[in-house]
């Protein structure tokens, strides 16, 4: 009778757990970290948290593509940094992208979106994966007809829209998603900032390199290390031909070659790096630099090779991890002990 009574209790144990409910996830919202420059005011005030909620959802839902099987975060994984882990990540119909997934994360202070800046908004740009033959494939017609005959997404495009599913909402949503994934507060914006945080001796000496010596700032500026412009550095050059790169968008020869400045937070999570990620780790990116580049006609004239020893290379490698090293909390200082900011470039 107690062997009865022991297994109806664990019984009675398992269905309360199941019967629990669910935790949710908090509503994505815009909380900009320490180091980030502030947003503009009009931006943060049409951010609408349950219209992210929306975004968040249909960024993992494989209902946007045309065999079910892709998402958004089949490429940009929240594991990895909004990036993936493939150089070039499958597909829908078992087909490649042709380019590498960039992270998502800051691009909310992005100014033109695509490694080539195709796109000038934001709503622009998440809507192109869904319609692209090598990504997700699928009509956006026919995307917007699936949400309409889903009736959970149909009731919730009403209730948040007061319609059916229409592409202006659908790019809101995902576009309002992207926004909310921000990233910074690390041990270099500590240091930036006057606090006295730890920085390890090689962490210091490569942001002297970065600073100073290797002149990476130039192009690597802002609080988002990225000047959010276009360089030709001749990642993909073949046989000194580059590719079009912006130049297709813009049309003019100095274009050739030239792709977006990314930001340089997250990159410990975010390899394989460039836009074909064609460098597997960031000691292959410092190299790449280091040799000045693959020359090409249209290469940008800032680039030049940079006279590190093997050792300095090493040091600027950990002053770029550093840029996703967060600080130990219980050194940070209270408010009122913030010393004067130092000035970033």
């Amino acid at each position: 009778m107690q062997r009865y009574i022991f297994f109806g209790l664990q019984l009675v144990l398992v269905l309360g757990l199941y019967a629990l409910p669910q935790r949710r996830q908090a509503p994505p919202r815009i909380r900009i970290p320490f180091g980030l420059d502030e947003l503009p005011q009009d931006l943060i005030r049409d951010f609408r948290p349950e219209v992210a909620t929306l975004g968040r959802q249909l960024f993992s839902d494989p209902i946007l593509s045309v065999d079910h099987k892709t998402s958004c975060a089949s490429c940009h994984q929240p594991e990895h940094g909004f990036a993936s882990t493939e150089r070039l990540p499958m597909g829908s119909l078992g087909r490649h992208a042709l380019r590498n997934a960039p992270t998502l994360l800051n691009r909310a202070y992005g100014k033109t979106f695509s490694w080539d800046g195709k796109a000038s908004e934001l709503e622009t740009q998440v809507l192109l994966p869904i319609e692209n033959p090598n990504e997700m494939a699928l009509p956006l017609e026919q995307a917007l007809a699936r949400l309409a005959a889903d009736a959970e997404y149909a009731k919730r495009f009403q209730k948040l829209f007061g319609r059916e599913p229409r592409k202006d909402d659908l790019a809101l949503a995902l576009a309002s998603y992207v926004r909310s994934l921000l990233t910074g507060d690390s041990v270099i914006d500590r240091f930036h900032a006057g606090q006295e945080v730890e920085l390890a001796p090689a962490e210091k000496a490569g942001m002297w390199i970065f600073e100073s010596k290797g002149g990476c700032w130039q192009c690597h500026s802002g609080s988002n290390f990225s000047d959010e412009g276009f360089h030709n550095s001749g990642v993909g050059v073949v046989d000194g031909r580059p590719e079009p790169g912006r130049a297709a968008v813009t049309g003019k020869r100095r274009d050739k070659g030239a792709f977006k400045t990314p930001t340089l937070r997250g990159l410990p999570a975010t390899a394989p790096y460039m836009h074909d990620g064609s460098l597997a780790t960031l000691e292959a990116v410092v190299a790449f630099y280091r040799r000045g580049g693959n020359a090409n006609p249209g290469i940008d004239p800032r680039l030049k090779p940079l006279d590190l020893s093997d050792q300095e290379a090493g040091f600027l490698v950990a002053f770029l991890r550093a840029l996703s090293r967060h600080p130990d909390p219980q050194g940070l200082p209270k408010r009122g002990q913030q010393k004067p900011s130092r000035k970033r470039r």
